[in-house]
């Protein structure tokens, strides 16, 4: 801990306050949204497809607008964006607090997610561009802030909506505002780099869209957000079938959550500086992938358990759990360096949008097939085949970013072997 407060000092004030307001979005974003089905469902007795909706609504508002947001950060400036998320996303915890209409409940979850398609590429931009040459360094600092606000904000959301879940969005939106108010005080304005964009936005994702070493990075890292996501779908329903009871469940389920977030709290800066002294960027970037294929080979012994077997089965669960959890600590500040050189370090708020938007479909197909098989699995008496399918996902991404980093055969043909290989993710 101490030598991450020593990192996080080194950097400037930006990049600090940065930091700091991820933590805060993450405490204000994690104390409402885990709550917020049972209080549909619950309290407004929403039916569940009405649910369904206003959670989509919400999911597609940011992942889908991503490419809209970066593409404004980028022609705008990176802090007019920072700030009018935060203020969106204000009012629209503020109008879910009072709410009870199907058609008041879809316009808040929509502001709320396209207010974080607005400040996400441009805090992660903003990020790279200050931090310059330690933005990797940077990077994995940002990832221990943004698991630390993933680990405090339910706690405090559990204690505010045993009082009432108006009190929660109310709390939420009073974070945000302070955020915003943060934000137009303190941090400094980045002018947008006018020789970087285009005579019009379409010619912008022209650009983007035609950069092909970066479109393919992002389909194949798509796929590590499938399976680094399993810690909310595989992963706790197979929890809930173990444990027998409800109680016992939900106990297994926070622990996994936790074991996510203090390892990277821990370990995220000394993992990083490790990986990147022996591997480098881009063999750190297919290793973290080959654990993550790892993590799902655990769950393949207990598979066949019978429901409510007890705690003799968590310990493959706590282990694909922890795997999964370094994997992701590996993967991410590479992931975010990793961008923004095959950006070519212009349009990188656009990059990013796209980037987030291509992951955000991969999120959804991956989970909806995830689910089909775990139903059809169990029906079929094939119980391990969801693990071991998504343990073979792991590893034909892996594969993947190794073909993609190696040298360009043009480079190939050039160097006859004499010279270094160029990494085919370098521009």
């Amino acid at each position: 801990m101490t030598s991450t407060l020593r990192q996080f000092r080194s950097f400037d004030r930006p990049v600090r306050l940065l930091l700091i307001n991820q933590f805060s979005i993450n405490v204000g974003f994690y104390m409402l949204m885990p709550y917020l089905a049972m209080h549909l469902s619950g309290a407004l007795a929403l039916t569940g497809w009405a649910v369904g909706l206003v959670l989509g609504v919400r999911n597609f508002s940011q992942q889908g607008m991503f490419l809209i947001g970066g593409t404004l950060a980028d022609r705008l400036g990176y802090k007019p964006l920072i700030v009018a998320g935060c203020a969106l996303r204000t009012a629209g915890f503020a109008v879910l607090g009072f709410a009870d209409s199907l058609p008041a409940l879809v316009v808040a979850s929509a502001a709320t997610g396209f207010a974080g398609a607005l400040f996400n590429p441009a805090v992660r931009a903003y990020v790279a561009h200050d931090a310059g040459p330690r933005r990797m360094e940077a990077f994995a600092l940002f990832n221990v802030f943004y698991q630390t606000g993933i680990l405090v904000g339910p706690i405090i959301g559990l204690l505010l909506t045993g009082v009432t879940f108006r009190l929660t969005c109310l709390v939420a939106a009073c974070v945000f505002a302070a955020l915003t108010l943060l934000q137009v005080k303190a941090l400094p304005a980045r002018e947008p780099d006018r020789t970087a964009t285009g005579t019009s936005v379409l010619g912008d994702w022209r650009e983007v869209l035609g950069n092909r070493r970066f479109v393919l990075f992002s389909l194949v890292m798509a796929g590590s957000y499938v399976l680094s996501f399993q810690v909310y779908l595989a992963l706790p329903l197979e929890a809930r079938r173990l444990a027998g009871s409800e109680a016992e469940g939900t106990a297994l389920v926070a622990g996994l959550f936790a074991i996510s977030g203090i390892l990277a709290i821990a370990g995220q800066m000394r993992i990083t500086a490790w990986c990147r002294s022996k591997w480098g960027r881009d063999r750190s970037l297919a290793v973290g992938l080959v654990l993550m294929s790892a993590a799902f080979v655990p769950p393949v012994i207990t598979a066949a358990s019978p429901d409510g077997v007890g705690a003799v089965a968590y310990v493959p669960l706590v282990l694909s759990a922890s795997l999964l959890a370094l994997a992701t600590t590996v993967v991410f500040p590479f992931e975010m360096d990793t961008i923004v050189s095959l950006s070519g370090e212009r349009l990188v708020a656009t990059h990013y949008g796209l980037y987030n938007t291509i992951v955000g479909v991969g999120i959804m197909a991956g989970n909806l097939s995830t689910g089909v098989v775990l139903d059809l699995s169990r029906s079929a008496d094939a119980p391990s085949t969801p693990w071991s399918g998504l343990a073979a996902l792991g590893a034909f991404c892996a594969w993947c970013l190794h073909l993609l980093s190696r040298p360009a055969p043009a480079t190939r043909a050039k160097t006859h072997g004499k010279e270094p290989a160029r990494s085919y993710y370098k521009k």
